[in-house]
């Protein structure tokens, strides 16, 4: 309920201009800015003229929403938001897309939560609209295939949530949106290559694919500058990006038996070839310990460009070797972020079973200098007592830090370890550590932001 003190008499929120009153109601459902229409007759018609409409109807009667399209009356949408469910409701659902877009709405964004229903296909008119700038698709169940040709010419931000996409209809789309800037593509199926060669002005790339879309993608994007690969498996094939300067890679590919002698090389590593002129690089736990596998198999680094480096990752020692060579090999490094994370990880049964596969002694594999580091995320839960896991972030913070040489500053973000005392811990053991070039370290927890005195480094 929208309340406001009086002044002499009258209440303050309703003396409000109406362009504001309308930017109050923007940020609420409709159907609670409806209800406001209850308050006085100042009230009675302002939602109607609100640029802004947000409508659920999974639950709602159909009817109603009719009538509630009806009884808007501002010229222009901003914002149109719509979750629904498609069961019975095909056609009232083409009618509201109609009227966002001949409402000349400027963000769409389309919820289906009924997976099922996979008979639904967009009306053409649809791939239509020359007024949508940011366009989100949560489609759940339904095939994003045009089978007209697409123009959304004023289109910059598009963002794709399981959709089954071709290849074919997904150049349509690029086609058909010259000024896109942003792509998010989100457990989308079907594509197995991305030519982004055709859209100079695509700069951010975002992908997250599902756990069972084992195809190859191949992604051609040489005007691209940012790229985010987000919980994707291998393999991925990085054909063009050469003017990235931003990249993360959490990437993941747990059934090793199936891995070629070859394809750390050719694949895990060719991908950081890929990135030598990228400058803020994030990498996630598992990619990290493929690249173990990679420096223990003698696999060659490349030399990066990287300054910013986030390592997103669990404090086991099978990410020591690839951490270690990853950071002998990007000399320009000045700052190094530590976000610990107790989430999956490739077993080090599955790591060991592939060393030996080639040939490998384990025992050798694994320096005895980081066989303090425990060997798995089941292991970390076994250490007695939270001294023994402030000493164990510690001692991966000074092994990191023995890595490098041109370092200025080091982040650490303890998520998962430690509580306050074992924090306090911390903090005291981290000024205790002795180097040679000054490092200034920031260690934080949750939400609470402690900084440790500015210790050297070796």
């Amino acid at each position: 309920m929208i309340t406001g003190d009086s002044i002499d008499g009258v209440d303050f929120i309703s003396s409000l201009p109406d362009v504001i009153l309308h930017h109050i109601l923007s940020s609420v459902p409709t159907k609670s800015a409806i209800r406001t229409s209850l308050l006085s007759k100042r009230w009675r018609y302002v939602w109607s003229e609100t640029p802004s409409l947000s409508i659920d109807c999974r639950r709602t009667d159909p009817n109603s929403i009719e009538k509630t399209l009806a009884f808007f009356s501002a010229p222009k949408i901003t914002s149109f938001h719509l979750c629904t469910s498609l069961l019975n409701r095909i056609d009232p659902l083409n009618s509201w897309i109609e009227f966002a877009i001949s409402h000349d709405s400027e963000k769409l964004s389309l919820e289906f939560r009924d997976s099922r229903v996979r008979d639904y296909k967009f009306p053409d008119f649809f791939y239509t609209n020359s007024s949508v700038k940011q366009l989100l698709v949560n489609s759940g169940s339904v095939d994003l295939i045009p089978r007209c040709s697409v123009s959304w010419t004023s289109l910059k931000n598009l963002s794709l949530s399981f959709c089954t996409l071709s290849d074919e209809s997904f150049l349509k789309i690029l086609s058909g949106s010259p000024l896109l800037e942003s792509l998010e593509l989100l457990y989308c199926a079907e594509f197995m290559c991305l030519d982004l060669s055709q859209s100079p002005r695509l700069k951010r790339l975002e992908i997250d694919r599902s756990d069972w879309f084992m195809g190859q993608t191949k992604i051609v994007a040489p005007h691209l500058h940012c790229l985010r690969l987000r919980h994707s498996r291998l393999p991925c094939s990085l054909v063009d990006v050469s003017s990235l300067t931003e990249a993360d890679l959490n990437i993941y590919f747990c059934d090793l038996g199936t891995l070629t002698a070859g394809f750390l090389q050719h694949n895990v590593v060719k991908m950081l070839q890929m990135l030598q002129n990228v400058e803020k690089l994030t990498i996630g736990g598992t990619f990290l310990q493929m690249l173990s596998l990679a420096a223990l198999c003698g696999v060659p680094f490349p030399m990066l460009k990287v300054k910013t480096l986030t390592l997103e990752t669990m404090i086991i020692r099978s990410v020591i070797p690839g951490i270690t060579e990853l950071l002998r090999n990007t000399p320009g490094l000045r700052k190094l972020t530590i976000h610990t994370v107790k989430g999956s990880s490739i077993s080090e049964l599955h790591l060991n079973a592939y060393l030996r596969l080639h040939s490998l002694n384990q025992r050798q594999c694994w320096r005895s200098k980081d066989s303090v580091f425990p060997g798995s995320l089941e292991t970390i839960s076994m250490l007695v007592g939270k001294h023994a896991e402030s000493n164990l972030v510690a001692l991966f913070m000074e092994r990191l830090l023995k890595s490098t040489k041109s370092l200025e500053t080091m982040v650490v973000l303890l998520v998962g370890y430690l509580d306050a005392s074992g924090f306090e811990e911390l903090l005291a053991m981290a000024t205790t550590l002795s180097h040679n070039n000054d490092v200034s370290v920031l260690i934080k927890r949750s939400s609470i932001k402690y900084v440790s005195n500015t210790f050297p480094q070796r």
